[in-house]
């Protein structure tokens, strides 16, 4: 349980390291793409000597430390890009809602026991989130239509990458440790944000600055332990993997939800008191429901 509650407080404060980066105008494509080099980094000195030569004797992990790589910094940009072109709300909605996804493919895959209470659990986990993330003002660029795309592959592709890991850590992971793999997989992230921000800075639309550099460092450190954890929690815990990733992303929005009424002096609305209290029994009903 201690890995479950480490990943959803970390994962908490990534959310509250984005805030600031608005307010200290950071440039988000740097700090991102910093943040990877940094987060790989933080692996390899911390578990570099948990990487045995059998692990590349038995390289079926890195086809799958490649896709998660570019799941990693994909979604990233595309998110970037998505909250120019169709607004921060439905960005965030489409984000959000991936849940949906790796839930399914993990209980299609797995065959994993389905009950009332879990099923209940997630409509309301969806509904939950639902309230808690749309914006009651239209924020969607003013004489642009909303890009489908872009919103189908935060759909899909988040989703994807919740079920990659999963998938990683119970059947390829027999090699190398969550500790290296993440790593790995971080250092692929890095190694293709770094070509797209290589571009623009010869095509002089961005300029280097440290505090990006900087930014990337205090992204970079609780993003790398938030994957960690989450993927150890899923060989520690007794529960479903679906029921993890549901209890784990529910708890972010509801962490999350309440630093921004409490820091950051966000609105709050009846419509995000229910989401709140439907998230809430959607994770009793998960717990429950999976027993």
């Amino acid at each position: 349980m201690i890995y479950l509650i480490a990943s959803i407080l970390i994962s908490s404060l990534i959310f509250v390291i984005f805030k600031l980066f608005k307010k200290y105008k950071i440039d988000t494509l740097q700090a991102i793409v910093f943040n990877y080099l940094f987060a790989s980094s933080c692996g390899m000195l911390i578990y570099g000597k948990d990487l045995k030569p059998e692990a590349f004797q038995h390289p079926e992990w890195f086809p799958f430390v490649i896709i998660a790589g570019f799941l990693f910094i994909a979604s990233f940009l595309v998110m970037g890009f998505s909250s120019q072109r169709n607004g921060v709300a439905m960005t965030s909605v489409a984000v959000k809602m991936s849940m949906a996804i790796s839930v399914l493919l993990m209980i299609v895959a797995y065959g994993e026991k389905i009950t009332v209470l879990k099923i209940f659990g997630i409509v309301l986990a969806i509904v939950g989130v639902l309230l808690m993330s749309v914006n009651k003002k239209n924020d969607v660029v003013v004489n642009k239509k909303p890009v489908l795309w872009m919103l189908f592959f935060l759909f899909i592709g988040g989703g994807m990458l919740d079920f990659v890991l999963n998938y990683s850590q119970k059947n390829v992971m027999t090699h190398i440790p969550s500790s290296i793999f993440s790593a790995f997989g971080f250092m692929v992230a890095f190694s293709i944000g770094l070509i797209v921000l290589l571009y623009t800075f010869i095509k002089k639309t961005k300029k280097f600055k440290w505090k990006n550099l900087i930014a990337g460092i205090a992204l970079g450190i609780p993003n790398y332990f938030s994957i960690l954890f989450l993927i150890t929690s899923y060989s520690k815990l007794d529960w479903d993997d679906s029921t993890i990733l549901a209890v784990t992303n529910i708890s972010i929005v509801i962490i999350s939800a309440f630093t921004g009424f409490i820091a950051f002096r966000e609105e709050l609305t009846v419509r995000k008191i229910i989401g709140l209290c439907a998230s809430v029994v959607a994770i009793i009903s998960l717990y429950f429901g999976s027993l």
